[in-house]
């Protein structure tokens, strides 16, 4: 099944696709489903925990696109286990045919964050964003885009220091990679360029330079990349 191009009728989703959501709040569910109705699913699973969603991902049919809380209960209670849990459902999964796996949650814990990522999901969405921003990021993912919240950049800033490798995106260079890290501990143009020596116009010039390798310019969808890809962590 591909994904990404849009249908005649404007939806992104194949017409007989199905997805899932993995919520512990049935109205966050409800309005979710509906949500991906309107983007094309045909049917919408829904799981309020661990245990659930591992029974509803076994589903029959081809599967388009799972979105989950990150911080989901132990099984079917109320009781949320710790910050990430829900993270255990991506090798359930991938392993069942799930192409696209977008984490929609309230947690913003750098680790969290960035384990996310380096688990292999598409998209990292707040619950506190508005509704045209959710709507970009789940668009973004299911058209194969890594999709970063504006609202985690300080999360995605937090202890990257892993030394690139050379299977990173667009094969960045040692300058690109150190430039990329310094974006992701949010510092400015010129304080990237007074911390590596380089006037602002030049960094600029590294960051529209990363910007095509990535295939954004910006600059948290770039530190999401970065992360995604193992270059800096």
């Amino acid at each position: 099944m591909t994904l990404g191009h849009t249908r005649a009728d404007g939806a992104l989703l194949p017409p007989d696709a199905t997805a899932l959501v993995v919520d512990p709040a049935p109205l966050v569910r409800e309005a979710l489903a509906g949500r991906l109705r309107a983007l094309g699913a045909r049917d919408v699973e829904e799981a309020a925990g661990l245990d659930e969603a591992r029974v509803r991902a076994h589903v029959s049919g081809p599967r388009a696109l799972c979105v989950l809380d990150v911080d989901l209960p132990d099984g079917t209670g109320p009781v949320p286990g710790p910050p990430g849990r829900g993270l255990e459902l991506l090798p359930v999964l991938r392993a069942d045919g799930w192409p696209v796996v977008v984490a929609l949650t309230a947690v913003t814990d750098p680790g969290v964050v960035r384990a996310a990522f380096l688990a292999g999901v598409q998209g990292y969405l707040l619950k506190t964003s508005p509704l045209a921003v959710l709507t970009e990021g789940l668009r973004a993912a299911i058209a194969g885009e890594v999709w970063a919240d504006p609202g985690i950049a300080s999360s995605l800033a937090v202890g990257l220091t892993r030394i690139p490798s050379d299977d990173g995106p667009g094969h960045l260079s040692a300058r690109e990679v150190d430039i990329l890290r310094l974006v992701a501990e949010g510092h400015t143009n010129k304080e990237i360029g007074d911390l590596v020596d380089l006037s602002a116009l030049t960094v600029k010039s590294h960051l529209a330079r990363i910007a095509r390798k990535l295939g954004t310019g910006d600059r948290a969808h770039m530190v999401a990349l970065g992360i995604r890809s193992g270059v800096i962590s």
